[in-house]
């Protein structure tokens, strides 16, 4: 699949549309209300009320924000030079939602929801959390409860990067919605994911930086987009610097440990063994590791070992792994500030966003020693 374009083409507009919430029950004037009758997205009311700093706003719409306000008869609070830190639930102001499928069994989901966190306390705003399972009748439901506490804005995260055919209810929220680690066909939402093939490219490029030219990977789960897009860029690497692809150094594996161990066994025993290894977890560096240490090869003087993700684990094993850092911090701050720019005319294409996974140099790669261009021969 081709990359989608980052540029954004105002002439193309999906057919988006949104429909007006019901009226508050309670009859208190909320920030839904205001957003409705200024003609902006709620995220931008908070702002303006809340006189937030580093938001770059035009005086034309602070002053229709303020204007609706006073026309509602918006509490007179929210123009106070001086506001509390501290509010009650019902009356806080800057409520941001954050709807992930996994939470409990991913490290990912907890870095992102930080990342929103740092950015979002900054204005003193405060991100709730929900827990999907991506099923289809409590997810709704989850998402309804959010947006029943007034939440401005909404964070929707899948745990595996992918393509998303999102549901109706997301298109019928009248707030903004940010897609995180995931994006739609039509480009309906602002998303941020990861430049995976950008990131298997630079790995890649680091060990033959160290003179390997006889490099293998073992691979994630082939159905799984990361997993193709780092063995895109390990492949894009090797095709710059003239090395040719040579599949039986490809070795498929599903993230784990043991499948890490499995994979190296199989590639230890070819005749011509790989100098260095891309792991593309770093768990299956794990795995790796004990092979080769199994083997009586030192790492990196004997093969170098490459991972990615950065996990806690990276840095305690022997020797400290390299790898390369999954941005999700990156991305749930990023997410926050998407709320800081105004909205574009109409409902145009938003551009994919993808950051940078940065490669964190440790001592597991080291350069090919002299004469060591190609494998040890398999005895």
């Amino acid at each position: 699949m081709s990359e989608p374009t980052d540029l954004r083409d105002p002439a193309l507009e999906p057919s988006r549309r949104r429909k007006p919430s019901a009226k508050n029950p309670k009859g208190r004037v909320t920030m839904t209300d205001i957003a409705r009758a200024a003609g902006c997205s709620q995220a931008t009311v908070s702002f303006v009320l809340n006189n937030t700093p580093g938001i770059r706003l035009s005086q034309q719409t602070r002053e229709r924000v303020i204007e609706a306000a006073r026309g509602l008869g918006y509490a007179p609070p929210a123009f106070s030079a001086l506001r509390s830190p501290i509010a009650s639930f019902e009356g806080l102001d800057g409520v941001i939602g954050f709807a992930v499928d996994q939470l409990a069994t991913s490290p990912e989901a907890v870095v992102a929801i930080e990342g929103a966190r740092q950015a979002s306390w900054n204005a003193g705003n405060v991100v709730l959390v929900a827990q999907t399972l991506g099923d289809s009748v409590m997810e709704p439901r989850a998402i309804a409860a959010l947006t029943k506490r007034g939440i401005s804005a909404l964070i929707y995260m899948t745990i595996f990067t992918r393509e998303i055919a999102a549901p109706d209810y997301l298109y019928d929220l009248d707030i903004p919605v940010i897609l995180l680690n995931c994006y739609t066909a039509d480009y309906a939402f602002p998303a941020v994911v990861p430049s995976e093939i950008a990131g298997g490219q630079s790995s890649t490029r680091h060990l033959i930086s160290h003179g390997h030219r006889r490099i293998a990977t073992i691979t994630g789960e082939p159905w799984m987009q990361a997993a193709q897009d780092r063995l895109k860029g390990y492949r894009r690497a090797l095709a710059t610097a003239d090395i040719p692809f040579d599949a039986e150094l490809v070795v498929e594996g599903d993230w784990s440990a043991s499948a890490g161990y499995a994979a190296t066994v199989k590639l230890l025993a070819l005749k011509d063994r790989p100098t260095a290894i891309f792991c593309q977890n770093d768990r299956t560096a794990i795995g790796c590791y004990e092979a080769l240490k199994e083997a009586g090869l030192h790492i990196p003087g004997d093969i170098s070992v490459i991972g990615y993700d950065d996990e806690e684990i990276a840095r305690h094993l022997f020797p400290p792994l390299t790898t390369s850092i999954l941005p999700h911090l990156a991305m749930g701050q990023w997410a926050i500030e998407q709320l800081e720019v105004p909205a574009p005319p109409g409902r145009g294409r938003y551009p994919i966003t993808k950051l940078e996974c940065p490669l964190v140099e440790r001592e597991s790669v080291s350069a090919v020693a002299p004469g060591r261009t190609h494998g040890l021969t398999a005895s």
